[in-house]
């Protein structure tokens, strides 16, 4: 029978959603501390391991689902965390209109029910619960801070603000040590293709390696606060570490629209980038949110935390990423390009057609 983490004194963590972008940054900031990291993945035909495969070996996964309490109880029996970081959601706000029942019962029930297996198996297990910016959607004030009222404007805000909100009753009600955290946009070379931020980082990359003429794009207006997802992880274990559980603030305080992520992007390629934006009505959403900015300085004041990476940097260091990733991916499987006049040995300067019959939009790219 394995002794528990609170009793051996060592450090354990079970983390949901661990093979994503913030649990996979978070299980390397626990690993560096000295923890046991446990992750919890659901059950499908091939698993999605990319951003962990680094430290695989380092961790232990288990199989379980934060819709199916039973098999939390069993993964809470199994590993013994003394913390638990509840990053497991349906993360991609649009696909919320789309899928609203599939969001509410991940990011609402799913908190709640790992809450509840919480309290039946171990109520003195540090939770910590990840809550968005999305919560505060149509905004009375800026900056938003802890007290700032919520108005969420999609079926994701709406489902984390039930996350949210039962993990305050949690605490007041049981007194587990329950913390969540606001987080505004945090992005990095791990974000999925579909995020904007990464859909732009892709597009100037492709664009600039001739695998795409276009990027299509919603509203160039929607301003955000941005900032880097391993700085954030930092803030969620801090919040655990804390005598008191709390609910905190994670943000830069800088906005920037979308338009100024394009420009920024584009020139890290040397390329003017509103020439290869197309504005598609359909990919605004019914019910945007304009303009988000967080004042994050109950963090700073009682975590201590504060942001390392600027948005120039993590936005160039995301472009850097993709040239990178689609460069290796050319060299990996493009044919040899016969020596022609004006055509570089890689293919650049080749007609679209000639490089494989397809031209591309939407940052997609011949290796995707």
């Amino acid at each position: 029978m394995k002794m528990s983490a609170a009793s051996s004194g060592a450090h354990c963590a079970l983390i949901t959603g661990i093979t994503g972008q913030d649990g996979s940054y978070l299980a390397e900031l626990l690993l560096e501390k000295g923890y046991e990291v446990y992750g919890l993945v659901r059950r499908v035909s091939t698993a999605s391991v990319e951003r962990i495969e680094r430290i695989l070996e380092r961790v232990h996964l288990l199989q379980g689902d934060v819709g199916d309490i039973s098999s939390l109880i069993r993964a809470l029996e199994r590993a013994q965390p003394n913390e638990l970081y509840n990053l497991a959601a349906q993360s991609f706000v649009p696909a919320s209109w789309e899928q609203p029942l599939l969001t509410s019962q991940t990011n609402a029930l799913g908190a709640a029910n790992v809450l509840e297996a919480i309290r039946l198996t171990n109520p003195k297990i540090r939770f910590y619960q990840a809550s968005s910016s999305e919560m505060f959607g149509k905004t009375v004030e800026s900056p938003q801070n802890e007290r700032t009222p919520f108005y969420p404007r999609s079926p994701y805000g709406v489902a984390k603000l039930y996350g949210h909100w039962i993990t305050v009753n949690y605490r007041e009600s049981h007194g587990i040590h329950a913390s969540s955290g606001l987080l505004f946009n945090h992005e990095s070379p791990r974000r999925g293709l579909d995020f904007v931020t990464r859909k732009v980082t892709h597009g100037a990359a492709s664009i600039a390696l001739g695998y795409a003429k276009k990027l299509r794009l919603g509203n160039l207006e929607a301003r955000r606060d941005w900032g880097f997802a391993g700085d954030y992880v930092r803030a969620m274990w801090l919040m655990l570490q804390q005598e008191k559980a709390g609910d905190y603030v994670i943000a830069t305080g800088e906005s920037h629209s979308v338009k100024d992520l394009v420009q920024v992007a584009f020139e890290r390629v040397g390329l003017d980038g509103l020439r290869y934006i197309e504005l598609d009505p359909a990919l605004t959403r019914p019910a945007e949110v304009d303009h988000l900015v967080g004042d994050a300085s109950l963090a700073r004041e009682r975590l201590g935390w504060a942001p390392s990476m600027d948005f120039r940097t993590l936005v160039q260091t995301m472009v850097d990423h993709d040239m990178e990733l689609l460069q290796r991916g050319r060299a990996a499987q493009a044919p040899p390009v016969p020596s022609r006049p004006g055509v570089a040995a890689d293919g650049r300067g080749l007609p679209a057609e000639e490089r494989g019959g397809k031209k591309l939009t939407l940052g997609e790219s011949l290796f995707s």
